[in-house]
This record gives structure tokens, C-alpha cells and sequence, in this order.
């Protein structure tokens, strides 16, 4: 059996988690200190895809990567590098629509930051990168993780928007979802059953992760609160 969908969904879910983790939590403790009115328009405008039609999203992509966009085509003569029709292309389209759920929930932890600590390390001399790296991201860190994990989870079953601009080729731009799709529309469901339960298990422990997480947040809390 080839295997390669499970490790290009994979590579493909890592790299874009990568990126959405520090783009993320960049974009999120910068807004979260705006002004409330253009805080909400950045908060909706970052948000879009998360409600959007994967396919919209996808439709957006081709026409800004495409051949015969004007970035597309200035990359390709540049370059020669395609940006579309390529196992990578799905990692613009997993960037896009997993990056919602890493802002949010970083957004979320930022603004439920006790900003004195914040105070309390620049009276010790502290730099704003110091504070930052040291005492903002570990006391937020079960908030940030929990973005980060489904962020993971939802690049990894992306399916509408990566089957527009990387397509489906065996052995080159395969992923689990798309697998799935061609599998059924061939009526070959006892592998399309074998995928299906492999994307599950994946999910599974992503949501057994998840869970852990805001159990052991909740745990700190209860500790913190009792004085312990």
C-alpha cells in the first residue's frame, strides 16, 4: 500500500503549523493591545476563512498564486518555481484556513494575561522581548498549545481549498482528504475505509491532546487558586 498521502499530509500539517504558530501568536498579542474598533476589523478580516467556503478560499488562491497572476506569474518567471499544482501549494491553502483557530485562541490567552506581570518584570529590568518569551508565553502557554494542536488537526483534514491548488496526483500532491475523495468517486471503498479510519485515529489523539490540556489548565487554576 503507498503510504505517501499519510506523510504528505503530515509534512504538510508540520509546516504549516510552523508558520501559523509564530505568525499567530505575533499577530495576536499585537492586535489584542489595539484600539478596540480597529481591533475588531483586523479580528474580522483575520478570521474570514474560518467561515468562509474552503472552495472560495481556494478560488482566491489560484487567482492570487496562479500562472497567470501577476505575484504567480512574477515568481515563475523570477524563479521557475510553480506556486499552484505542487505538494507545497497546500501549505498556502492549510496557512490560510488553519490560521483563524491559532489567532483566536492565542488572542484569547493574550487578553487574559495579568499584564502586571508584565509590569512587575520591567521594574527588574527586564527587556519588552524578555518579558515577552519569558514571562508572557509560559503563563499562556495551555492556551497557546491548544491553538497549536488544532491548528495541526484542521491543516491535516484540509481538503476543499488544497484540492484546488495542489490538485491530485499519486505520489506527488496526495493527501489523506484528497485520497478519500478519488477513492470513493473510483469505488474503491475498502481503501477509502482504511483512509477514513487512519484520518480518525489521527483526530482522535488530536482531540485526546486537546483535552488533556484543558484538564491540566483547569488543575493549575484550581492549584493557584487554593494557594498550593
Amino acid at each position: 500500500m503507498d503510504w505517501f498521502p499519510l506523510w504528505n499530509s503530515l509534512r504538510i500539517a508540520a509546516i504549516s503549523t510552523f508558520v501559523i504558530f509564530f505568525l499567530g501568536i505575533y499577530l495576536a498579542w499585537y492586535i489584542a493591545k489595539l484600539p478596540p474598533f480597529l481591533k475588531g476589523l483586523l479580528d474580522v478580516v483575520l478570521t474570514l476563512p474560518l467561515v468562509l467556503p474552503p472552495t472560495v478560499v481556494g478560488f482566491f488562491l489560484l487567482k492570487t498564486l496562479g500562472p497567470y497572476s501577476a505575484f504567480g506569474s512574477f515568481i515563475l518567471r523570477m524563479a521557475d518555481v510553480r506556486l499552484v499544482m505542487e505538494w507545497y501549494s497546500a501549505i498556502f491553502a492549510s496557512i490560510v484556513v488553519a490560521f483563524p483557530l491559532m489567532y483566536r485562541t492565542a488572542r484569547g490567552a493574550f487578553e487574559s494575561f495579568d499584564s502586571d506581570l508584565c509590569y512587575a518584570g520591567q521594574t527588574l529590568g527586564m527587556s519588552n522581548a524578555r518579558i515577552f518569551w519569558q514571562v508572557v508565553l509560559p503563563t499562556c502557554r495551555q492556551g497557546i498549545l491548544a491553538g497549536t494542536v488544532l491548528s495541526f488537526a484542521r491543516a491535516l483534514g484540509e481538503y476543499g481549498a488544497t484540492s484546488m491548488v495542489s490538485g491530485f496526483t499519486p505520489g506527488q500532491t496526495a493527501t489523506i482528504s484528497t485520497t478519500v475523495y478519488q477513492l470513493w468517486r473510483t469505488g474503491d471503498d475498502a481503501k477509502a475505509y482504511l483512509w477514513v479510519m487512519v484520518n480518525i485515529t489521527i483526530s482522535f489523539i488530536v482531540l485526546l491532546a486537546i483535552n488533556s490540556l484543558e484538564a491540566r489548565q483547569k488543575k493549575s487554576q484550581i492549584l493557584q487558586s487554593s494557594g498550593v
